[in-house]
């Protein structure tokens, strides 16, 4: 469970950083490279349970060097606690 909060406390830390830079970075090759990502997604997934009826999703998943990062210094610090 540890390791799960590191990895979405990485992610939502480099999510951050992504945005960031995409706001306020100047247009250039530097922007394009840090802010670039790739997007998992799946969904929506229909569930059906006779009485009710309902569909989850779609869920999806931007990674970019930024969102590494973000994970990277989570593990460091996490790391450097235990």
């Amino acid at each position: 469970m540890f390791h799960v909060g590191v990895l979405a406390t990485g992610f939502v830390v480099g999510g951050f950083l992504t945005q960031f830079a995409r706001k306020f970075l100047p247009v250039g090759a530097v922007k394009e490279f840090l802010t670039t990502g790739v997007t998992a997604s799946f969904g929506p997934l229909p569930i059906d349970l006779v009485i009710i009826r309902f569909a989850l999703g779609p869920v999806a998943l931007d990674v970019s060097l930024l969102s590494l990062v973000g994970v990277l210094v989570a593990y460091l610090i996490a790391r450097s606690l235990f």
